[in-house]
């Protein structure tokens, strides 16, 4: 009985899937990820910063509450707890560590210390179309320097990175504002008092959120949320921050304050900011901006100020900019739509603080690689076939080490190859991996030609032109091929791939 039973038992297989909200990479979308963080982080190198790379994981405590969106020091990430007790967590952000590293080097790093780094983050939060759990970022940031040269400077670096990837001017802005600004309308709004930061602190967070929906909403959604509340089409009601009218509309001048030049949006912000002082500094500090950038020639049609830039994060302190695709693409229902936003950052002067307990002047971007690479492929502008290695077929087992020799002598020459390692007794089924694999070139070498002293060269490329799902015989009769001495074989394949 139990013989039968057990026999008749499934044995049960782990489910060869990805996790929710995680994805694979492979070949071409590893390689092209790789030239636009190569071609960006030498933008980061020419202005002078250098690289750092952190741990993966950080401890709760030092990742803090400074979580997209949320209050809980332990929502939103991937966190668990050691054998010690210690809580700790995959980094959310690449900001957070920067400044542990900066409080606990702070006696061995210069000052200021001006670093870039790159790699992947994770978000425990609910994934959705093109939203994971795991993307990367390249960042760069500035700690140590209170001077808004340091912002100008981060932003003429965005732009010229967006262009050095592929976005040519026209195709992008780079968006600036000034948290101060904002919140020195809150102050004449009435919903932030400067003697009592933490009051009204729940009304700024709805007013922030709202703002920041102004391109999806509208005028009509944003002054919903700033009084009573919403309710979308769905039917969900979202409570608003409970303003008067007349305080919504001292927000609403805030958000619609942009000009045709950076000198009139300066003059109508000086405007709503009134008596407020944190808000005139704020004004200032964009004045000085606009004026470093169109000294270095970043004018406005890179560069612009904007006061509908909100960015999310509350540790934000003073100016904020995020780099917006201008471009339109096709959503999944084939309807017309801006791409958005690719990047983002601003002055975050408190965050080192937390460990230190002294104030410490820092400013950073981020740019989202894998949504830049997204646009970058819904535009054509990536993604095209990424040529393979050079395969060097197997027509005889027994002389393996002759193929060897061949690939050795390609790869020493530095041209990317491969010995079909496969079955080799099909040579069909050679032909259609090397084809698989985008192979520009197969070499080939049967038993007469290593009696002559020979090699056939077989054009992939233009054999693939002319006959597509060809059998054996029709790749026998194609004429996409020559016949060489074995000795010319790194001239000749160099000559095919246009080396």
């Amino acid at each position: 009985m139990s013989d039968a039973k057990s026999s008749s038992e499934k044995i049960r297989r782990p489910k060869a899937e990805t996790p929710k909200g995680f994805r694979d990479y492979f070949g071409p979308e590893v390689t092209e990820r790789k030239a636009m963080l190569d071609a960006i982080t030498a933008v980061y190198h020419r202005y002078g910063f250098d690289p750092l790379e952190t741990s993966a994981v950080e401890t709760v405590e030092a990742l803090g509450k400074f979580l997209p969106d949320v209050d809980r020091p332990n929502e939103g990430v991937f966190g668990w707890q050691d054998e010690d007790g210690d809580w700790l967590a995959l980094r959310y952000d690449l900001t957070a560590p920067l400044a542990r590293v900066a409080a606990q080097f702070r006696n061995d790093l210069p000052t200021p210390y001006r670093r870039y780094a790159m790699g992947p983050v994770w978000r425990n939060e609910k994934p959705g179309p093109g939203r994971f759990r795991q993307f990367y970022q390249c960042d760069a940031d500035t700690v140590g320097s209170g001077s808004v040269a340091a912002d100008a400077e981060i932003c003429a670096m965005l732009s010229d990175a967006l262009e050095v990837v592929g976005i040519p001017r026209g195709d992008y802005v780079v968006k600036v504002n000034n948290r101060k600004v904002l919140n020195g309308v809150m102050e004449v709004a009435g919903v932030l008092d400067p003697s009592d930061p933490e009051k009204f602190a729940h009304e700024r967070g709805i007013v922030l959120r709202a703002i920041d929906k102004i391109d999806r909403l509208g005028d009509d959604g944003v002054r919903a949320l700033l009084g009573a509340g919403r309710k979308d089409e769905s039917g969900d009601f979202t409570k608003g921050a409970g303003l008067s009218e007349a305080q919504a509309e001292v927000v609403m001048g805030f958000v619609s304050a942009k000009r045709e030049t950076g000198a009139a949006t300066v003059a109508r912000l000086r405007e709503l900011v009134g008596a407020s002082v944190i808000g005139a500094e704020g004004v200032d500090e964009l004045e000085q901006i606009a004026g470093l950038l169109a000294a270095q020639g970043y004018g406005p049609d890179r560069i612009v100020l904007d006061p509908g830039v909100v960015r999310g994060l509350g540790y934000y302190t003073g100016p904020v900019y995020e780099a917006e695709l201008t471009f339109e693409i096709l959503d999944e229902k084939g309807r017309k739509r801006q791409f958005g936003s690719v990047a983002g950052g601003g002055r975050y002067d408190d965050l080192v603080k937390r460990f230190t307990g002294q104030a410490v002047p820092a400013t950073g971007v981020s740019i989202g690689v894998d949504r830049l690479l997204a646009a970058l492929r819904a535009k054509g502008r990536v993604g095209g076939s990424s040529a393979g290695p050079v395969v060097v077929t197997v027509m005889d087992r027994d002389r393996m080490a002759e193929y060897m020799g061949m690939v050795a002598d390609l790869r020493s020459a530095g041209i990317r190859a491969e010995v079909y390692l496969g079955n080799p007794k099909n040579f069909g089924n050679q032909l259609k991996y090397a084809d698989k694999r985008q192979s520009p070139v197969a070499v080939i070498q049967g038993g007469n030609e290593a009696e002559k002293g020979t090699v056939i060269l077989k054009d992939l490329i233009l054999g693939a032109r002319i006959a597509a799902n060809a059998t054996l015989e029709e790749w026998k009769d194609r004429p996409a091929q020559v016949e060489i001495p074995r000795a010319d074989l790194v001239a000749e394949v160099r000559k095919m791939l246009g080396q």
